[in-house]
């Protein structure tokens, strides 16, 4: 029996269902119509730095910063998000990171490269925010790293999967306020001590699920610019507001 066959025959028991609610599809890894409407897509005039997606209004500067990137200051120069972290954007996100949901990492790749054409530069190399070996154990996954390798792949970037190393656990970052995320994570992230030298002289696109406060990827871009890159800029699955 040949592949072809094979696969008309697995589309028959198994036909391709909407990531978010089951129903079936025209094509694998794919949204239904209604949720693909009601997924909160950043598709419009969005943060420079973060990729919230922002109203629109007469006289928009060239480089448009959110209310808290304007006010806490960013250690990378541009950033985007595919959604926002509400409604089917978070059901997305914790399928992944929680549901062992693995098929969310192909679209995922499509939507994060459609959402950081525009930070792309010559010799990126791709970095997901990694993750301390316990919590690794734990999960048996860095989300992260499953979504750096699908935009690199889709984007055609260089993927550097272990630039960056958690050489301290740290506790979860949810339900902490602004100025305790950015202490926890104080040093909690470094360039890889074999790996780093990778991103010298090189521009780092880094990589993570969903952005907070910021701490996490501000720790993780302080490390790549420590290594030598010579900028760095960040993407994310999900942006989440302060309501998250």
């Amino acid at each position: 029996m040949n592949a072809g066959v094979v696969q008309s025959v697995l589309r028959l028991v198994y036909p391709p269902r909407c990531l978010t609610c089951g129903e079936e599809v025209a094509s694998d890894f794919g949204l239904c119509g209604p949720c693909w409407r009601e997924t909160p897509f950043v598709t419009g005039l969005c943060c420079d730095a973060c990729g919230i997606g922002l109203p629109t209004g007469p006289d928009m500067p060239n480089e448009i910063r959110c209310d808290d990137c304007l006010t806490q200051g960013r250690p990378w120069s541009k950033g985007r998000s595919a959604m926002a972290y509400s409604g089917n954007g978070r059901k997305i996100v914790l399928a992944l990171k929680h549901g062992d949901r693995h098929d969310v990492v192909r679209p995922a790749g499509a939507w994060l490269a459609r959402a950081a054409a525009p930070l792309v530069l010559p010799r990126m190399i791709v970095a997901p925010v990694p993750l301390h070996w316990m919590r690794m154990i734990k999960r048996r996954f860095n989300q992260s790293a499953l979504l750096a390798r699908a935009l690199a792949a889709e984007a055609g970037l260089d993927l550097g999967p272990d630039l960056l190393i958690r050489p301290r656990a740290t506790e979860s970052l949810g339900g902490l306020g602004y100025e305790m995320r950015h202490r926890t994570m104080q040093n909690a992230i470094t360039a890889h001590p074999r790996r780093g030298a990778d991103m010298a002289g090189r521009p780092v696109l880094l990589v993570d699920d969903v952005m907070t406060s910021g701490a996490t990827l501000s720790v993780a871009a302080q490390a790549c610019l420590a290594a030598g890159a010579s900028d760095v800029r960040i993407v994310t699955l999900a942006r989440a507001g302060k309501d998250a």
